[in-house]
């Protein structure tokens, strides 16, 4: 996720940062898809589970501010 919003800061358009920044989000999307994959196979327990999945929830209400506010200024 990191990586999809650093690949624009070398570009000047806000509507670019915007598109990675709605990337990003996608993929943490996927990650948490995954997360509940690995949990439902067993790969990882139930408290792996729920202390990824707050972290991942965290950077999504990160993520989703940040995009709204890039929208906001676009």
């Amino acid at each position: 996720m990191p990586s999809r919003i650093a690949a624009n800061l070398g570009r000047d358009s806000n509507n670019e940062l915007i598109r990675f920044t709605s990337i990003a989000v996608g993929s943490l999307f996927e990650l948490q898809m995954q997360l509940k994959i690995e949990k439902d196979i067993s790969y990882i327990n139930t408290k792996e589970f729920n202390n990824l999945y707050e972290d991942s929830r965290k950077v999504e209400r990160m993520l989703i501010t940040f995009l709204k506010k890039l929208k906001v200024r676009n």
